[in-house]
């Protein structure tokens, strides 16, 4: 079995999302970078609110088991339109890493400081 490295899985996921947008029908997909953006980002927020609703946070219900299954599912719709997203604003995955990375590093650092 090849095992793959964070770049090449990355590459990967990136090159099934192109094969997946070029069998899509785009004619109500937006022109501009903004525009597609903007739609993308809704579709994650509603994927996410999708994530939410199988959690259990109405404190006012009475819990039911949390499904792992579906959870990944919708997480994975989210990463459908993160690396779409990526795609739009020519972010390769070099630069993701590369991106994630410095953030990381910001974030690591915010927290030693009391952020």
């Amino acid at each position: 079995m090849v095992r793959l490295n964070v770049e090449d899985k990355l590459d990967l996921i990136f090159s099934l999302q192109k094969e997946l947008s070029s069998l899509m029908d785009l004619s109500r997909y937006p022109n501009t970078m903004e525009e597609k953006i903007s739609m993308l980002c809704i579709a994650i927020i509603h994927e996410a609110a999708e994530l939410q609703r199988i959690t259990n946070w109405k404190w006012w219900k009475k819990p039911t088991d949390f499904n792992v299954k579906e959870a990944k599912e919708e997480l994975i719709d989210i990463w459908h339109f993160v690396i779409q997203a990526s795609l739009e604003l020519n972010l390769s995955p070099t630069e993701i890493l590369d991106e994630y990375t410095k953030k990381n590093y910001i974030n690591r650092d915010r927290q030693k400081h009391g952020y």
